[in-house]
């Protein structure tokens, strides 16, 4: 029985990817205000350039005759499509920091998809143009990413409830993206807003305290010092940016469900609540192997393995130590946490915790029905919900791809003669958006590896599927739907 498919309408994609293309170049005028206002005039004619190329592409494309429903993988590929070309664009402006086209792009792409790792050195010397607009590219791929994913990758089910948007789902992508982008923006800037008040309060710079704020809260961890968050040399400031990236690890639709129907809706979360526990004891073997294994003292080792491990778990990518000396077991268990992640409708990289959920629950499923009799009927629940095949398939493709991708990425780096254990930590962190470095990523790292590296912040930026459409030839070639 052959499935009936649709190819992608070449005007739908176009149509709204010039949408796209315009809140771009609006969200580009950002750091070419900046650039102005601090002097840095080479820079601004490249962005304004960038600018006026993007925004008259845009204005074309969104004028173009298009059908009112859009299918899935039409969503998709527009999303793949913003996400590749957002970087490339932004690559011409950040080369004028003195960076060659593989570094900027690497820069850019570890931006836009709010990784964190990085081949710039000596960031004081860099201008505050760069550092601010590297920071801001974050702020807005992790806004976009939270948007676009909620809107197109979430089907209704359980991630739909608990993330407060089941009422808003119907077979309209364009109007729940609408919907939930309301949403997403109030929260994510009231969070911002009230990180950088925080911030300013705590006696850090105002400079700092907005690109600190940006990089957290997008779980980006961009940094404007090499020595990452140890620069604030401020126990209350470091305190406040790990907290800022929890609060963007929870799913933003969250503080939605709480202004509405009160605090004590967490105890109804079951991947909140697994998160927390996750985050906790994180905290607790990390402090642990800091204090045996790296012959830390209690006080310091549990201080170290809050900031850093919370960082992890978030995929934000602060570092408070040189990751790279730290031991294998410590290691290992930030690796473990970067690839858990955070929770589903959030900033944050990973696998996501639900989908760690549904895994167990099924795996648990499986010990049940080896128990019980033949004729017994056992169900996958989570909660009061029901899994359906879809959740539990999707749950099971992603967990898969994940590690399978991971372990492709890992293969290049122990042939060059890497560390294997560093150089999975790398790959896990490209691949988790988390932006952790033993101190592989650097200028100096084969093109061949930066390269993977990239991809790898493509890859879990959008948690593959949507590059899968994208690189799927009757997802473009084949039969269209009527308008």
């Amino acid at each position: 029985m052959q499935i009936l498919q649709y190819a992608i309408r070449p005007l739908m994609v176009l149509k709204y990817f010039g949408q796209l293309l315009l809140a771009l170049a609006v969200l580009t005028t950002v750091p070419l205000i900046v650039s102005l206002l601090f002097g840095d005039y080479n820079v601004s004619v490249r962005y304004a350039t960038v600018i006026g190329v993007i925004g008259t592409t845009g204005l074309l494309c969104s004028r173009l005759p298009a059908p009112k429903r859009m299918q899935n993988n039409e969503a998709m590929v527009i999303t793949a499509l913003i996400f590749l070309v957002s970087p490339l664009v932004m690559t011409w402006p950040v080369m004028a920091s003195g960076f060659a086209f593989s570094d900027a792009i690497f820069e850019t792409i570890s931006a836009v998809t709010t990784t964190g790792l990085s081949t710039a050195v000596n960031l004081p010397e860099k201008t505050q143009t760069f550092l601010f607009a590297r920071a801001w590219m974050q702020w807005t791929g992790g806004l976009g990413m939270v948007v676009l994913s909620m809107a197109v990758l979430i089907q209704p089910g359980l991630t739909a409830k608990r993330l407060d948007i089941e009422d808003s789902f119907d077979d309209d992508i364009i109007g729940n993206t609408r919907t939930i982008a309301q949403r997403t923006i109030i929260i994510y800037s009231l969070i911002t807003l009230v990180g950088i008040i925080i911030l300013v309060a705590l006696k850090v710079s105002w400079f700092n305290a907005i690109v600190y704020t940006f990089a957290a809260i997008s779980t980006g961890g961009f940094a404007p010092h090499d020595t990452s968050l140890a620069a604030l040399q401020n126990t209350a400031g470091e305190i406040a940016v790990i907290g800022i990236c929890m609060s963007g690890a929870v799913a933003l639709l969250f503080y939605y469900r709480i202004f509405h129907a009160g605090f004590f809706t967490i105890r109804q979360d079951a991947q909140l609540l697994t998160f927390l526990f996750i985050s906790l004891l994180l905290v607790a073997v990390l402090t642990c192997l800091l204090h045996y294994q790296d012959n830390f003292g209690w006080n310091e080792a549990f201080y170290q393995a809050a900031l850093n491990g919370l960082s992890a778990q978030s995929t934000a990518g602060f570092a408070l130590m040189n990751m790279g000396e730290m031991g294998s077991g410590s290691k290992f268990t930030l690796i473990m946490s970067m690839f858990f992640g955070g929770c589903a409708g959030s900033t944050s990289g990973g696998v996501k915790i639900i989908r760690l959920l549904i895994i167990a629950r099924l795996l648990y499923l499986l010990l049940q029905r080896a128990a019980a009799p033949p004729r017994a009927v056992t169900e996958a629940r989570l909660g009061s919900h029901k899994l359906s095949d879809h959740e539990i398939i999707n749950a099971m493709t992603l967990f898969v791809l994940f590690v399978g991708i991971t372990a492709l990425s890992w293969l290049p780096f122990l042939v060059m003669g890497y560390d294997p254990l560093d150089s999975l930590f790398e790959v896990v962190s490209a691949m988790s958006t988390a932006g952790l470095s033993t101190g592989i990523t650097a200028a100096e790292l084969p093109l061949l590896l930066k390269a993977i590296l990239c991809v790898d912040m493509l890859l879990g930026r959008l948690e593959i599927v949507a590059w899968m459409v994208f690189l799927y030839p009757l997802t473009w070639f084949g039969m269209r739907k009527e308008k």
